[in-house]
């Protein structure tokens, strides 16, 4: 079979922008960090003489990524709500330099808003809906555009939309091509980074959806769903037993699936059949793992998890369907402190229910908490979820578009007594509030004194960490608009 040469791109961005294919969270960021484009490496595996080119992380400018797509005939764009408008120059770009060029823009927001998206520019022809791994690779055959569910398209001047595509299912993700197989083909590892991850690491997942209700994430409201689909323990063994020749200097293999932990026979499973491996690796996790599975996934190699707190806030949990309360965080948090696993924890400011106090109740969580890092976010309503939806019923959605020309956040939302300026200017004071503390700066320059490789980290990072402090102290001075 006839495959069109196709090109699956994540675009040039905004500097220091994490964005696009492989992103939980689209805003500049503190350190130097690329996540990989695993979305589009699924389908980019699947058609024959198909590439896959990262344009951030390997420096490729507008110029450069226009002139390697021109020779193409269908082009794939991994889009976010935040980068829409910038990738879609870069698309008018290509269309420009080759008419004949087919365009797809996928990702979270072709699948919220599919008419925005072919309405805002005549360059895209297609717009990939949710998971569009079959519907590019069907595109890429030449099927007919009306019989490829999954995708709505530009025709005739017309919009069309096709029905949903179903979900894939287990037995279908073991079927999938192994994304590291396209990694190796098509991307520098090295260039690749994680402010949690020891350097260089590889990420891959092991299952699609996630079967928590949190408003405000997008990707299972959007385009994975709540049912947690899942790779079997033994295929993903065999990619992993693959990594070790294919990525030599690689230290850590990370899972990004969005909670590795939602099925706890399963991650013990494939605990135990990595431990003779004596891989270290680390995920993403809910704060509610019992004991023993714990115990189970730290013998098997478990280094560290992500763990979404969120909040130090009862009602705010409650209020974005968490699922998960402080008590049962703490204990979790304290199993993980006793069996040695470390926690990048992460936090949102500005969920419904935020005030100046709540923000105050997260610092001290976070405190308690005694992570090894934390990330503070800020909390961004993407089209598509219930955050969405309630910010702009109540009229607390204060800034559109999310970034600046200079891609960086801003607060997108205020509520009663509390603007979205000072939403903002609490992230670098919830940074320090954890950061600057005695307790903090001992442990680091011990772990210092211990590791070299560890000292020259910490240090590169606090430096960046500073920077970036610094520059939205300067954004603080520029106006936001409504506040």
């Amino acid at each position: 079979m006839d495959f069109m040469k196709t090109l699956f791109l994540n675009p040039p961005s905004y500097d220091d922008f994490d964005g696009g294919a492989g992103s939980r969270y689209q805003a500049t960021r503190e350190v130097w960090s690329f996540w990989y484009p695993t979305w589009l490496a699924y389908p980019a595996g699947m058609i024959p003489g198909a590439r896959l080119l990262d344009a951030p992380p390997h420096n490729y400018s507008v110029e450069q990524t226009i002139n390697e797509a021109k020779s193409y005939d269908f082009v794939v764009i991994h889009t976010s709500t935040p980068s829409l408008r910038m990738d879609l120059r870069t698309a008018e770009s290509i269309k420009a330099a080759n008419p004949n060029a087919v365009i797809a823009f996928v990702g979270g927001h072709p699948t919220a808003r599919p008419d925005e998206v072919l309405k805002l520019s005549a360059a895209v022809d297609i717009a990939g809906r949710k998971e569009f791994d079959h519907s590019m690779v069907e595109v890429a055959q030449g099927m007919a555009w009306e019989k490829i569910d999954g995708i709505s398209y530009r025709k005739n001047g017309s919009i069309h939309h096709n029905p949903d595509r179903p979900i894939l299912s287990d037995e279908e993700l073991d079927k999938l091509p192994f994304v590291t197989e396209v990694y190796e083909k098509n991307l520098d590892y090295l260039k690749y980074n994680s402010p949690y991850c020891q350097y260089p690491y590889v990420s891959m997942y092991t299952g699609r959806g996630c079967p928590a209700k949190c408003t405000f994430c997008l990707w299972p409201q959007v385009t994975q769903g709540h049912k947690y689909r899942v790779r079997s323990p033994e295929n993903v063994l065999e990619e992993v037993v693959a990594m070790k020749s294919k990525f030599p200097k690689m230290k850590e293999l990370f899972f990004d699936d969005d909670t590795f932990t939602a099925d706890p026979a399963r991650a013990r499973k494939i605990a135990q059949l990595l431990k003779p491996l004596g891989m270290t690796w680390s995920t993403n996790s809910r704060a509610n793992v019992d004991y023993e599975t714990l115990k189970i996934l730290k013998e098997g190699g478990l280094r560290l998890f992500v763990v979404g707190y969120e909040s130090g806030n009862a009602q705010i949990l409650k209020n974005i369907r968490k699922g998960v309360g402080l008590e049962r965080a703490r204990r979790f948090t304290r199993d993980c402190h006793e069996l040695g696993i470390l926690i990048h924890g992460t936090f949102i400011l500005g969920l419904p229910g935020e005030t100046k106090e709540t923000i105050e109740e997260s610092m001290r969580f976070a405190r308690e908490m005694d992570c090894e890092t934390i990330q503070v976010s800020l909390a961004s309503p993407y089209p598509g979820t219930e955050l969405f939806e309630y910010v702009t019923k109540n009229g607390y959605l204060a800034v559109d578009p999310f970034l600046d020309e200079a891609g960086y956040q801003k607060c997108t939302v205020k509520y009663p007594g509390l603007s979205n300026d000072e939403i903002y200017g609490a992230v670098e004071r919830f940074y320090r509030s954890f950061y600057f503390r005695p307790r903090y700066i001992f442990k680091s320059v011990k772990k210092m004194m211990t590791s070299t490789e560890e000292a020259k980290r910490l240090l590169k990072e606090g430096a960046q960490f500073l920077s970036t402090m610094r520059q939205r102290r300067h954004q603080m001075g520029q106006p936001q608009a409504a506040t």
